[in-house]
């Protein structure tokens, strides 16, 4: 993780911690480190497909149509479980949606909704108060 959370321009609501998604499956650790946004307009940790075998063969739990933030309704797999780490937050075991996305600059953009901060004991408000002052929070 490289970033520790800093504010996104111009996007209310929207905060840019790291996070660390891995899975533990027959002795091996399959492992993801990246920028993620914690997004209040999301529910899940939401990851793109093309991140999916990295961890592994997960469980398809069910597959679900969502709307993104441009307002385009898209399919998406949930699987799972998987852990998450977010900064200095405690660890939870969550599903994850994957959903086709296109990487900006290079980079794709993980979303780190409601549920898994929930998980943690981590209200939104306080996610996103912790991140504005430099903290660690997803």
């Amino acid at each position: 993780m490289t970033d520790s959370g800093r504010r996104v321009p111009g996007r209310p609501g929207r905060a840019r911690p790291a996070a660390a998604v891995s899975r533990d499956c027959a002795g091996l650790t399959f492992r993801i480190r990246s920028d993620a946004l914690v997004d209040t307009g999301a529910a899940c940790l939401t990851l793109p497909t093309a991140w999916r075998d990295r961890l592994g063969k997960l469980t398809r739990l069910d597959t679900v149509s969502v709307e993104t933030a441009t307002q385009a309704v898209v399919s998406g797999d949930i699987c799972g479980p998987v852990l998450l780490r977010m900064g200095d937050f405690r660890p939870v075991l969550t599903e994850v949606l994957f959903i086709e996305m296109e990487p900006s600059d290079g980079h794709y953009e993980p979303l780190i909704g409601y549920i898994p901060l929930e998980q943690a004991q981590q209200p939104v408000v306080k996610a996103l108060r912790r991140t504005e002052m430099g903290g660690a929070p997803a």
